[in-house]
């Protein structure tokens, strides 16, 4: 739905929630009127059910409200002295029209200052956990997000196994645009291997669907700071789809909502309004060689051939620190590296037992056809890419059959505009074109391990909608063998020089903290 067809519905809900408690609110000794006003009808709710006016917010949160609402019908029957478990069951049940029950027919009385304190110890711990459920989803939803490494990706910067809490507020929490979904989990039900949100993935009934007319339209709270050339950036995947099939077509229209596909991390090497080429397997930006920050490492991948046959490839990659895998290529004595840096080449291809190390580099001019735009007039693959012009906001470029490949996607899928082409004429929304005025940022996402990163040049631009948050912590790290890497515990994920570890501290203050609470109910008890 439209911001302004959500609005109509919001006001719907407010005229039947005014419908069935009028007579509530007058029998709690206030006017009818005031259950029908948006916003302070539940302000005024809030004081008849002796709850925080805080909780009006938490109502029109998005995923959150979902626990609320069932949470507030309760409340409201217990105000009118209906305290059972059948009352509970119905209120819950009956999605709140339980009050209409309570408004017109039952006689009841309102219970001034009633206590809200748990009358049993299931009522407590049912109180604990849903209290526990909303400020965990507050936070998840809102400010900070934990994410684990799957991927090599970003290796040395950050490595398989590193578990990251990812800002949301430095780039502006994104509103969720599903509002029917499982509080705290991604696409996937743990354990059940099921979807968790509602929303019709067929894409021939994507548009008419009632499940997906529950969409949200994008928003976002305002941040403090723009994503900077080169730092690191948690994304929906542009290509994530419940139909693998050609996922990577620039001509696919995509059946998943945007904050329900796969969260990626990725190096923006790109912003709004760059140029950007890839030559021999390195980025220029407006004709300048980008320069990474000193804690990255670009990797490339390699053919070894060693000298004799006491070769040990697994030791070698242990004791220069190679990442990845390496394979032995048709029994011929060479072998193949798939990740290697440049400080670990330098000592690697020293060694007494290597004879030679050859880049595994595709020739300029070379058309990869998984890669970007995946078009025949572009002979583009991994290593030499470009130029193309990466899309900012408000900003107009010409648009012809040789640009529209580029551009295609960005102006169907990811800015809602139809697009067909008769002959040598493009026409968007029935209007013909020579020209495009983008709607929104656009970024370009690689991996420092440039022959093992499914990114950008697979799949394009990143639209900013897309974006999640800024990792900024790693708070835990295990390697492949399950072993603690204490080194990286509680370290910082942008910045520069060796990464410190504030582990030490975070203990101090941690028993602190505990330490303290002690006291004061030590102190409490005695007074």
């Amino acid at each position: 739905m439209t911001l302004t067809q959500w609005l109509i519905f919001i006001l719907i809900i407010q005229v039947v929630h005014g419908l069935g408690t009028w007579k509530l609110y007058i029998k709690a000794g206030r006017q009818a009127w005031e259950a029908f006003i948006p916003v302070y009808n539940a302000v005024i709710l809030m004081k008849i059910i002796n709850r925080s006016p805080w909780w009006t917010i938490l109502l029109f949160l998005p995923i959150i409200n979902l626990i609320m609402f069932p949470v507030v019908w309760v409340e409201t029957a217990r105000s009118f002295g209906k305290n059972t478990y059948t009352d509970t069951f119905f209120a819950f049940v009956t999605l709140g029209f339980y009050n209409y029950y309570l408004n017109y027919v039952a006689n009841v009385s309102y219970i001034e200052n009633r206590d809200i304190n748990p009358k049993s110890s299931s009522g407590e711990w049912v109180n604990s956990i849903l209290f526990a459920i909303v400020a965990a989803t507050l936070v998840h939803t809102y400010f900070i997000q934990p994410y684990t490494i799957p991927s090599s990706s970003l290796e040395k910067s950050l490595l398989v196994g590193d578990f990251l809490f990812v800002s949301k507020v430095n780039y502006g929490a994104r509103i969720p645009m599903t509002t029917v979904a499982a509080p705290m989990v991604h696409d996937t039900i743990p354990v059940l291997k099921k979807k968790s949100y509602l929303f019709n993935d067929d894409i021939t009934k994507k548009e008419t669907s009632w499940l997906n007319k529950l969409q949200l339209p994008y928003l976002r709270i305002p941040g403090f700071e723009k994503i900077d050339r080169n730092e690191i950036v948690v994304f929906n995947s542009p290509a994530d789809s419940t139909d693998n099939i050609n996922v990577f077509s620039s001509d696919r229209n995509y059946n998943k909502p945007i904050d329900k596909k796969i969260n990626l991390v990725k190096r923006c090497v790109g912003v709004p309004g760059d140029s950007l080429e890839v030559r021999d397997g390195f980025i220029y930006i407006n004709g300048v060689k980008n320069e990474l920050p000193d804690r990255a490492q670009l990797q490339f991948s390699y053919y070894v051939q060693p000298k004799t046959n006491q070769f040990n490839p697994q030791l070698l990659k242990e004791r220069y620190d190679i990442t990845d895998r390496f394979t032995i290529i048709n029994n011929q004595n060479t072998y193949y590296f798939s990740a290697i840096s440049d400080e670990a080449l330098s000592r690697f291809k020293n060694h007494p037992n290597v004879l030679s190390i050859t880049p595994n580099k595709q020739e300029k001019g070379v058309r990869d056809p998984n890669i970007f735009p995946h078009h025949p007039d572009y002979n583009w693959n991994n290593d030499f890419f470009g130029p193309l012009y990466i899309p900012e906001e408000g900003k107009t470029i010409d648009i012809n059959l040789e640009v529209l490949p580029l551009y295609k996607r960005v102006i169907e899928e990811y800015e809602g505009n139809s697009l067909r082409v008769e002959g040598n004429q493009i026409f968007i929304n029935d209007q013909l074109a020579t020209n495009y005025t983008f709607k929104q940022d656009y970024y370009w996402m690689m991996g420092d391990n440039r022959h093992n990163s499914l990114d950008a040049r697979a799949w394009g631009f990143v639209p900013f909608n897309h974006v999640v948050g800024k990792p900024v912590f790693i708070w835990m790290s295990w390697d492949g063998l399950k072993n603690p890497r204490w080194e990286r515990f509680f370290t910082t994920v942008h910045g520069s020089g060796e990464p410190v570890s504030y582990l030490i501290l975070f203990l101090v203050l941690l028993f602190g903290y505990y330490g303290f609470k002690k006291w004061r109910k030590h102190k409490k008890a005695n007074s």
